[in-house]
């Protein structure tokens, strides 16, 4: 199936190049993370396993293989279904506590084990944008090393937040914790994984002048820091001095970033 899928080459549908990012592989755990809460832990299993469900039976009526972060889906949210459907008041009450972390430190394992058994997850995802020739190449596998090690971080900082939170600030909720800390490195990990391949794919192909730089990646997060100032400003967690700095700067550099390319470069020689 995966030859199939990578036989279509440039000709991707807007459905492949959406089925083909790993967000959809952690779309039921993103999902989990947001409905889970006190007296919602089997809304949040059920709707997450359903997800799960539907990416599986969409990629496979697609006629691609399914991949390891899609069976871990199921797998983990199938058996914590089971566990709530049977499970004892304490042991609901323990879940609707630390069930964030232990789905963020599975994550972790997954992505980790991923690495360690020489089949990062990433891999699966990469192999339906590229010709099948370079599946094996040297530099294929140690950009998808790389990517996957970035997530790897990425649930870890998640993780010990989430850890932090509930163990020392007694508070899920924190917006720091709960939610700015956790967020942030998902999105700046879904971000490297789509400029670090173009990067690569420009200068592969002698496009040095229009391959995204550093600075490109950075305007890819800045924006982020004025979003951080407007949920702080709204919602508490920090001085309203603060929250207006984080608005100021973050405007000020995504302006910046944005607008260090000539529109008219002079050409070459």
């Amino acid at each position: 199936m995966e030859q199939a899928a990578a036989s279509k080459g440039k000709g991707r549908s807007i459905l492949d190049a959406i089925m083909g990012n790993p967000l959809v592989g952690l779309s039921p755990w993103i999902v989990y993370s947001i409905v889970e809460g006190k007296g919602r832990l089997e809304l949040s299993a059920a709707v997450a396993l359903g997800i799960a469900l539907i990416v599986l039976i969409i990629n496979w009526l697609r006629g691609y293989s399914p991949k390891m972060l899609e069976f871990a889906d199921v797998v983990y949210f199938g058996a914590l279904a089971i566990v709530v459907a049977f499970a004892s008041a304490g042991t609901l009450s323990w879940l609707e506590l630390w069930g964030g972390e232990v789905a963020n430190i599975a994550l972790v394992v997954i992505a980790l084990g991923s690495i360690l058994v020489r089949q990062p997850f990433t891999l699966q995802y990469a192999k339906e944008d590229v010709p099948e020739e370079i599946w094996g190449t040297p530099e294929f596998l140690r950009v998808n090393y790389l990517i996957s090690w970035v997530w790897v971080v990425a649930f870890g900082i998640e993780a010990a937040s989430g850890l932090f939170g509930d163990a020392v600030l007694d508070n899920s909720n924190n917006i720091w914790t709960g939610w700015i800390i956790q967020t942030l490195p998902m999105i700046m990990a879904a971000q490297f994984t789509i400029w670090y391949p173009a990067k690569l794919e420009a200068v592969r192909e002698g496009r040095e002048e229009t391959a995204p730089g550093t600075r490109e990646l950075l305007a890819t997060f800045t924006p982020w820091i004025t979003v951080i100032g407007v949920l702080t400003l709204f919602m508490g967690g920090a001085p309203e001095w603060l929250s207006i700095a984080f608005i100021v700067v973050g405007v000020l550099l995504t302006k910046v970033l944005s607008d260090d390319k000539d529109p008219n470069p002079a050409p070459a020689g």
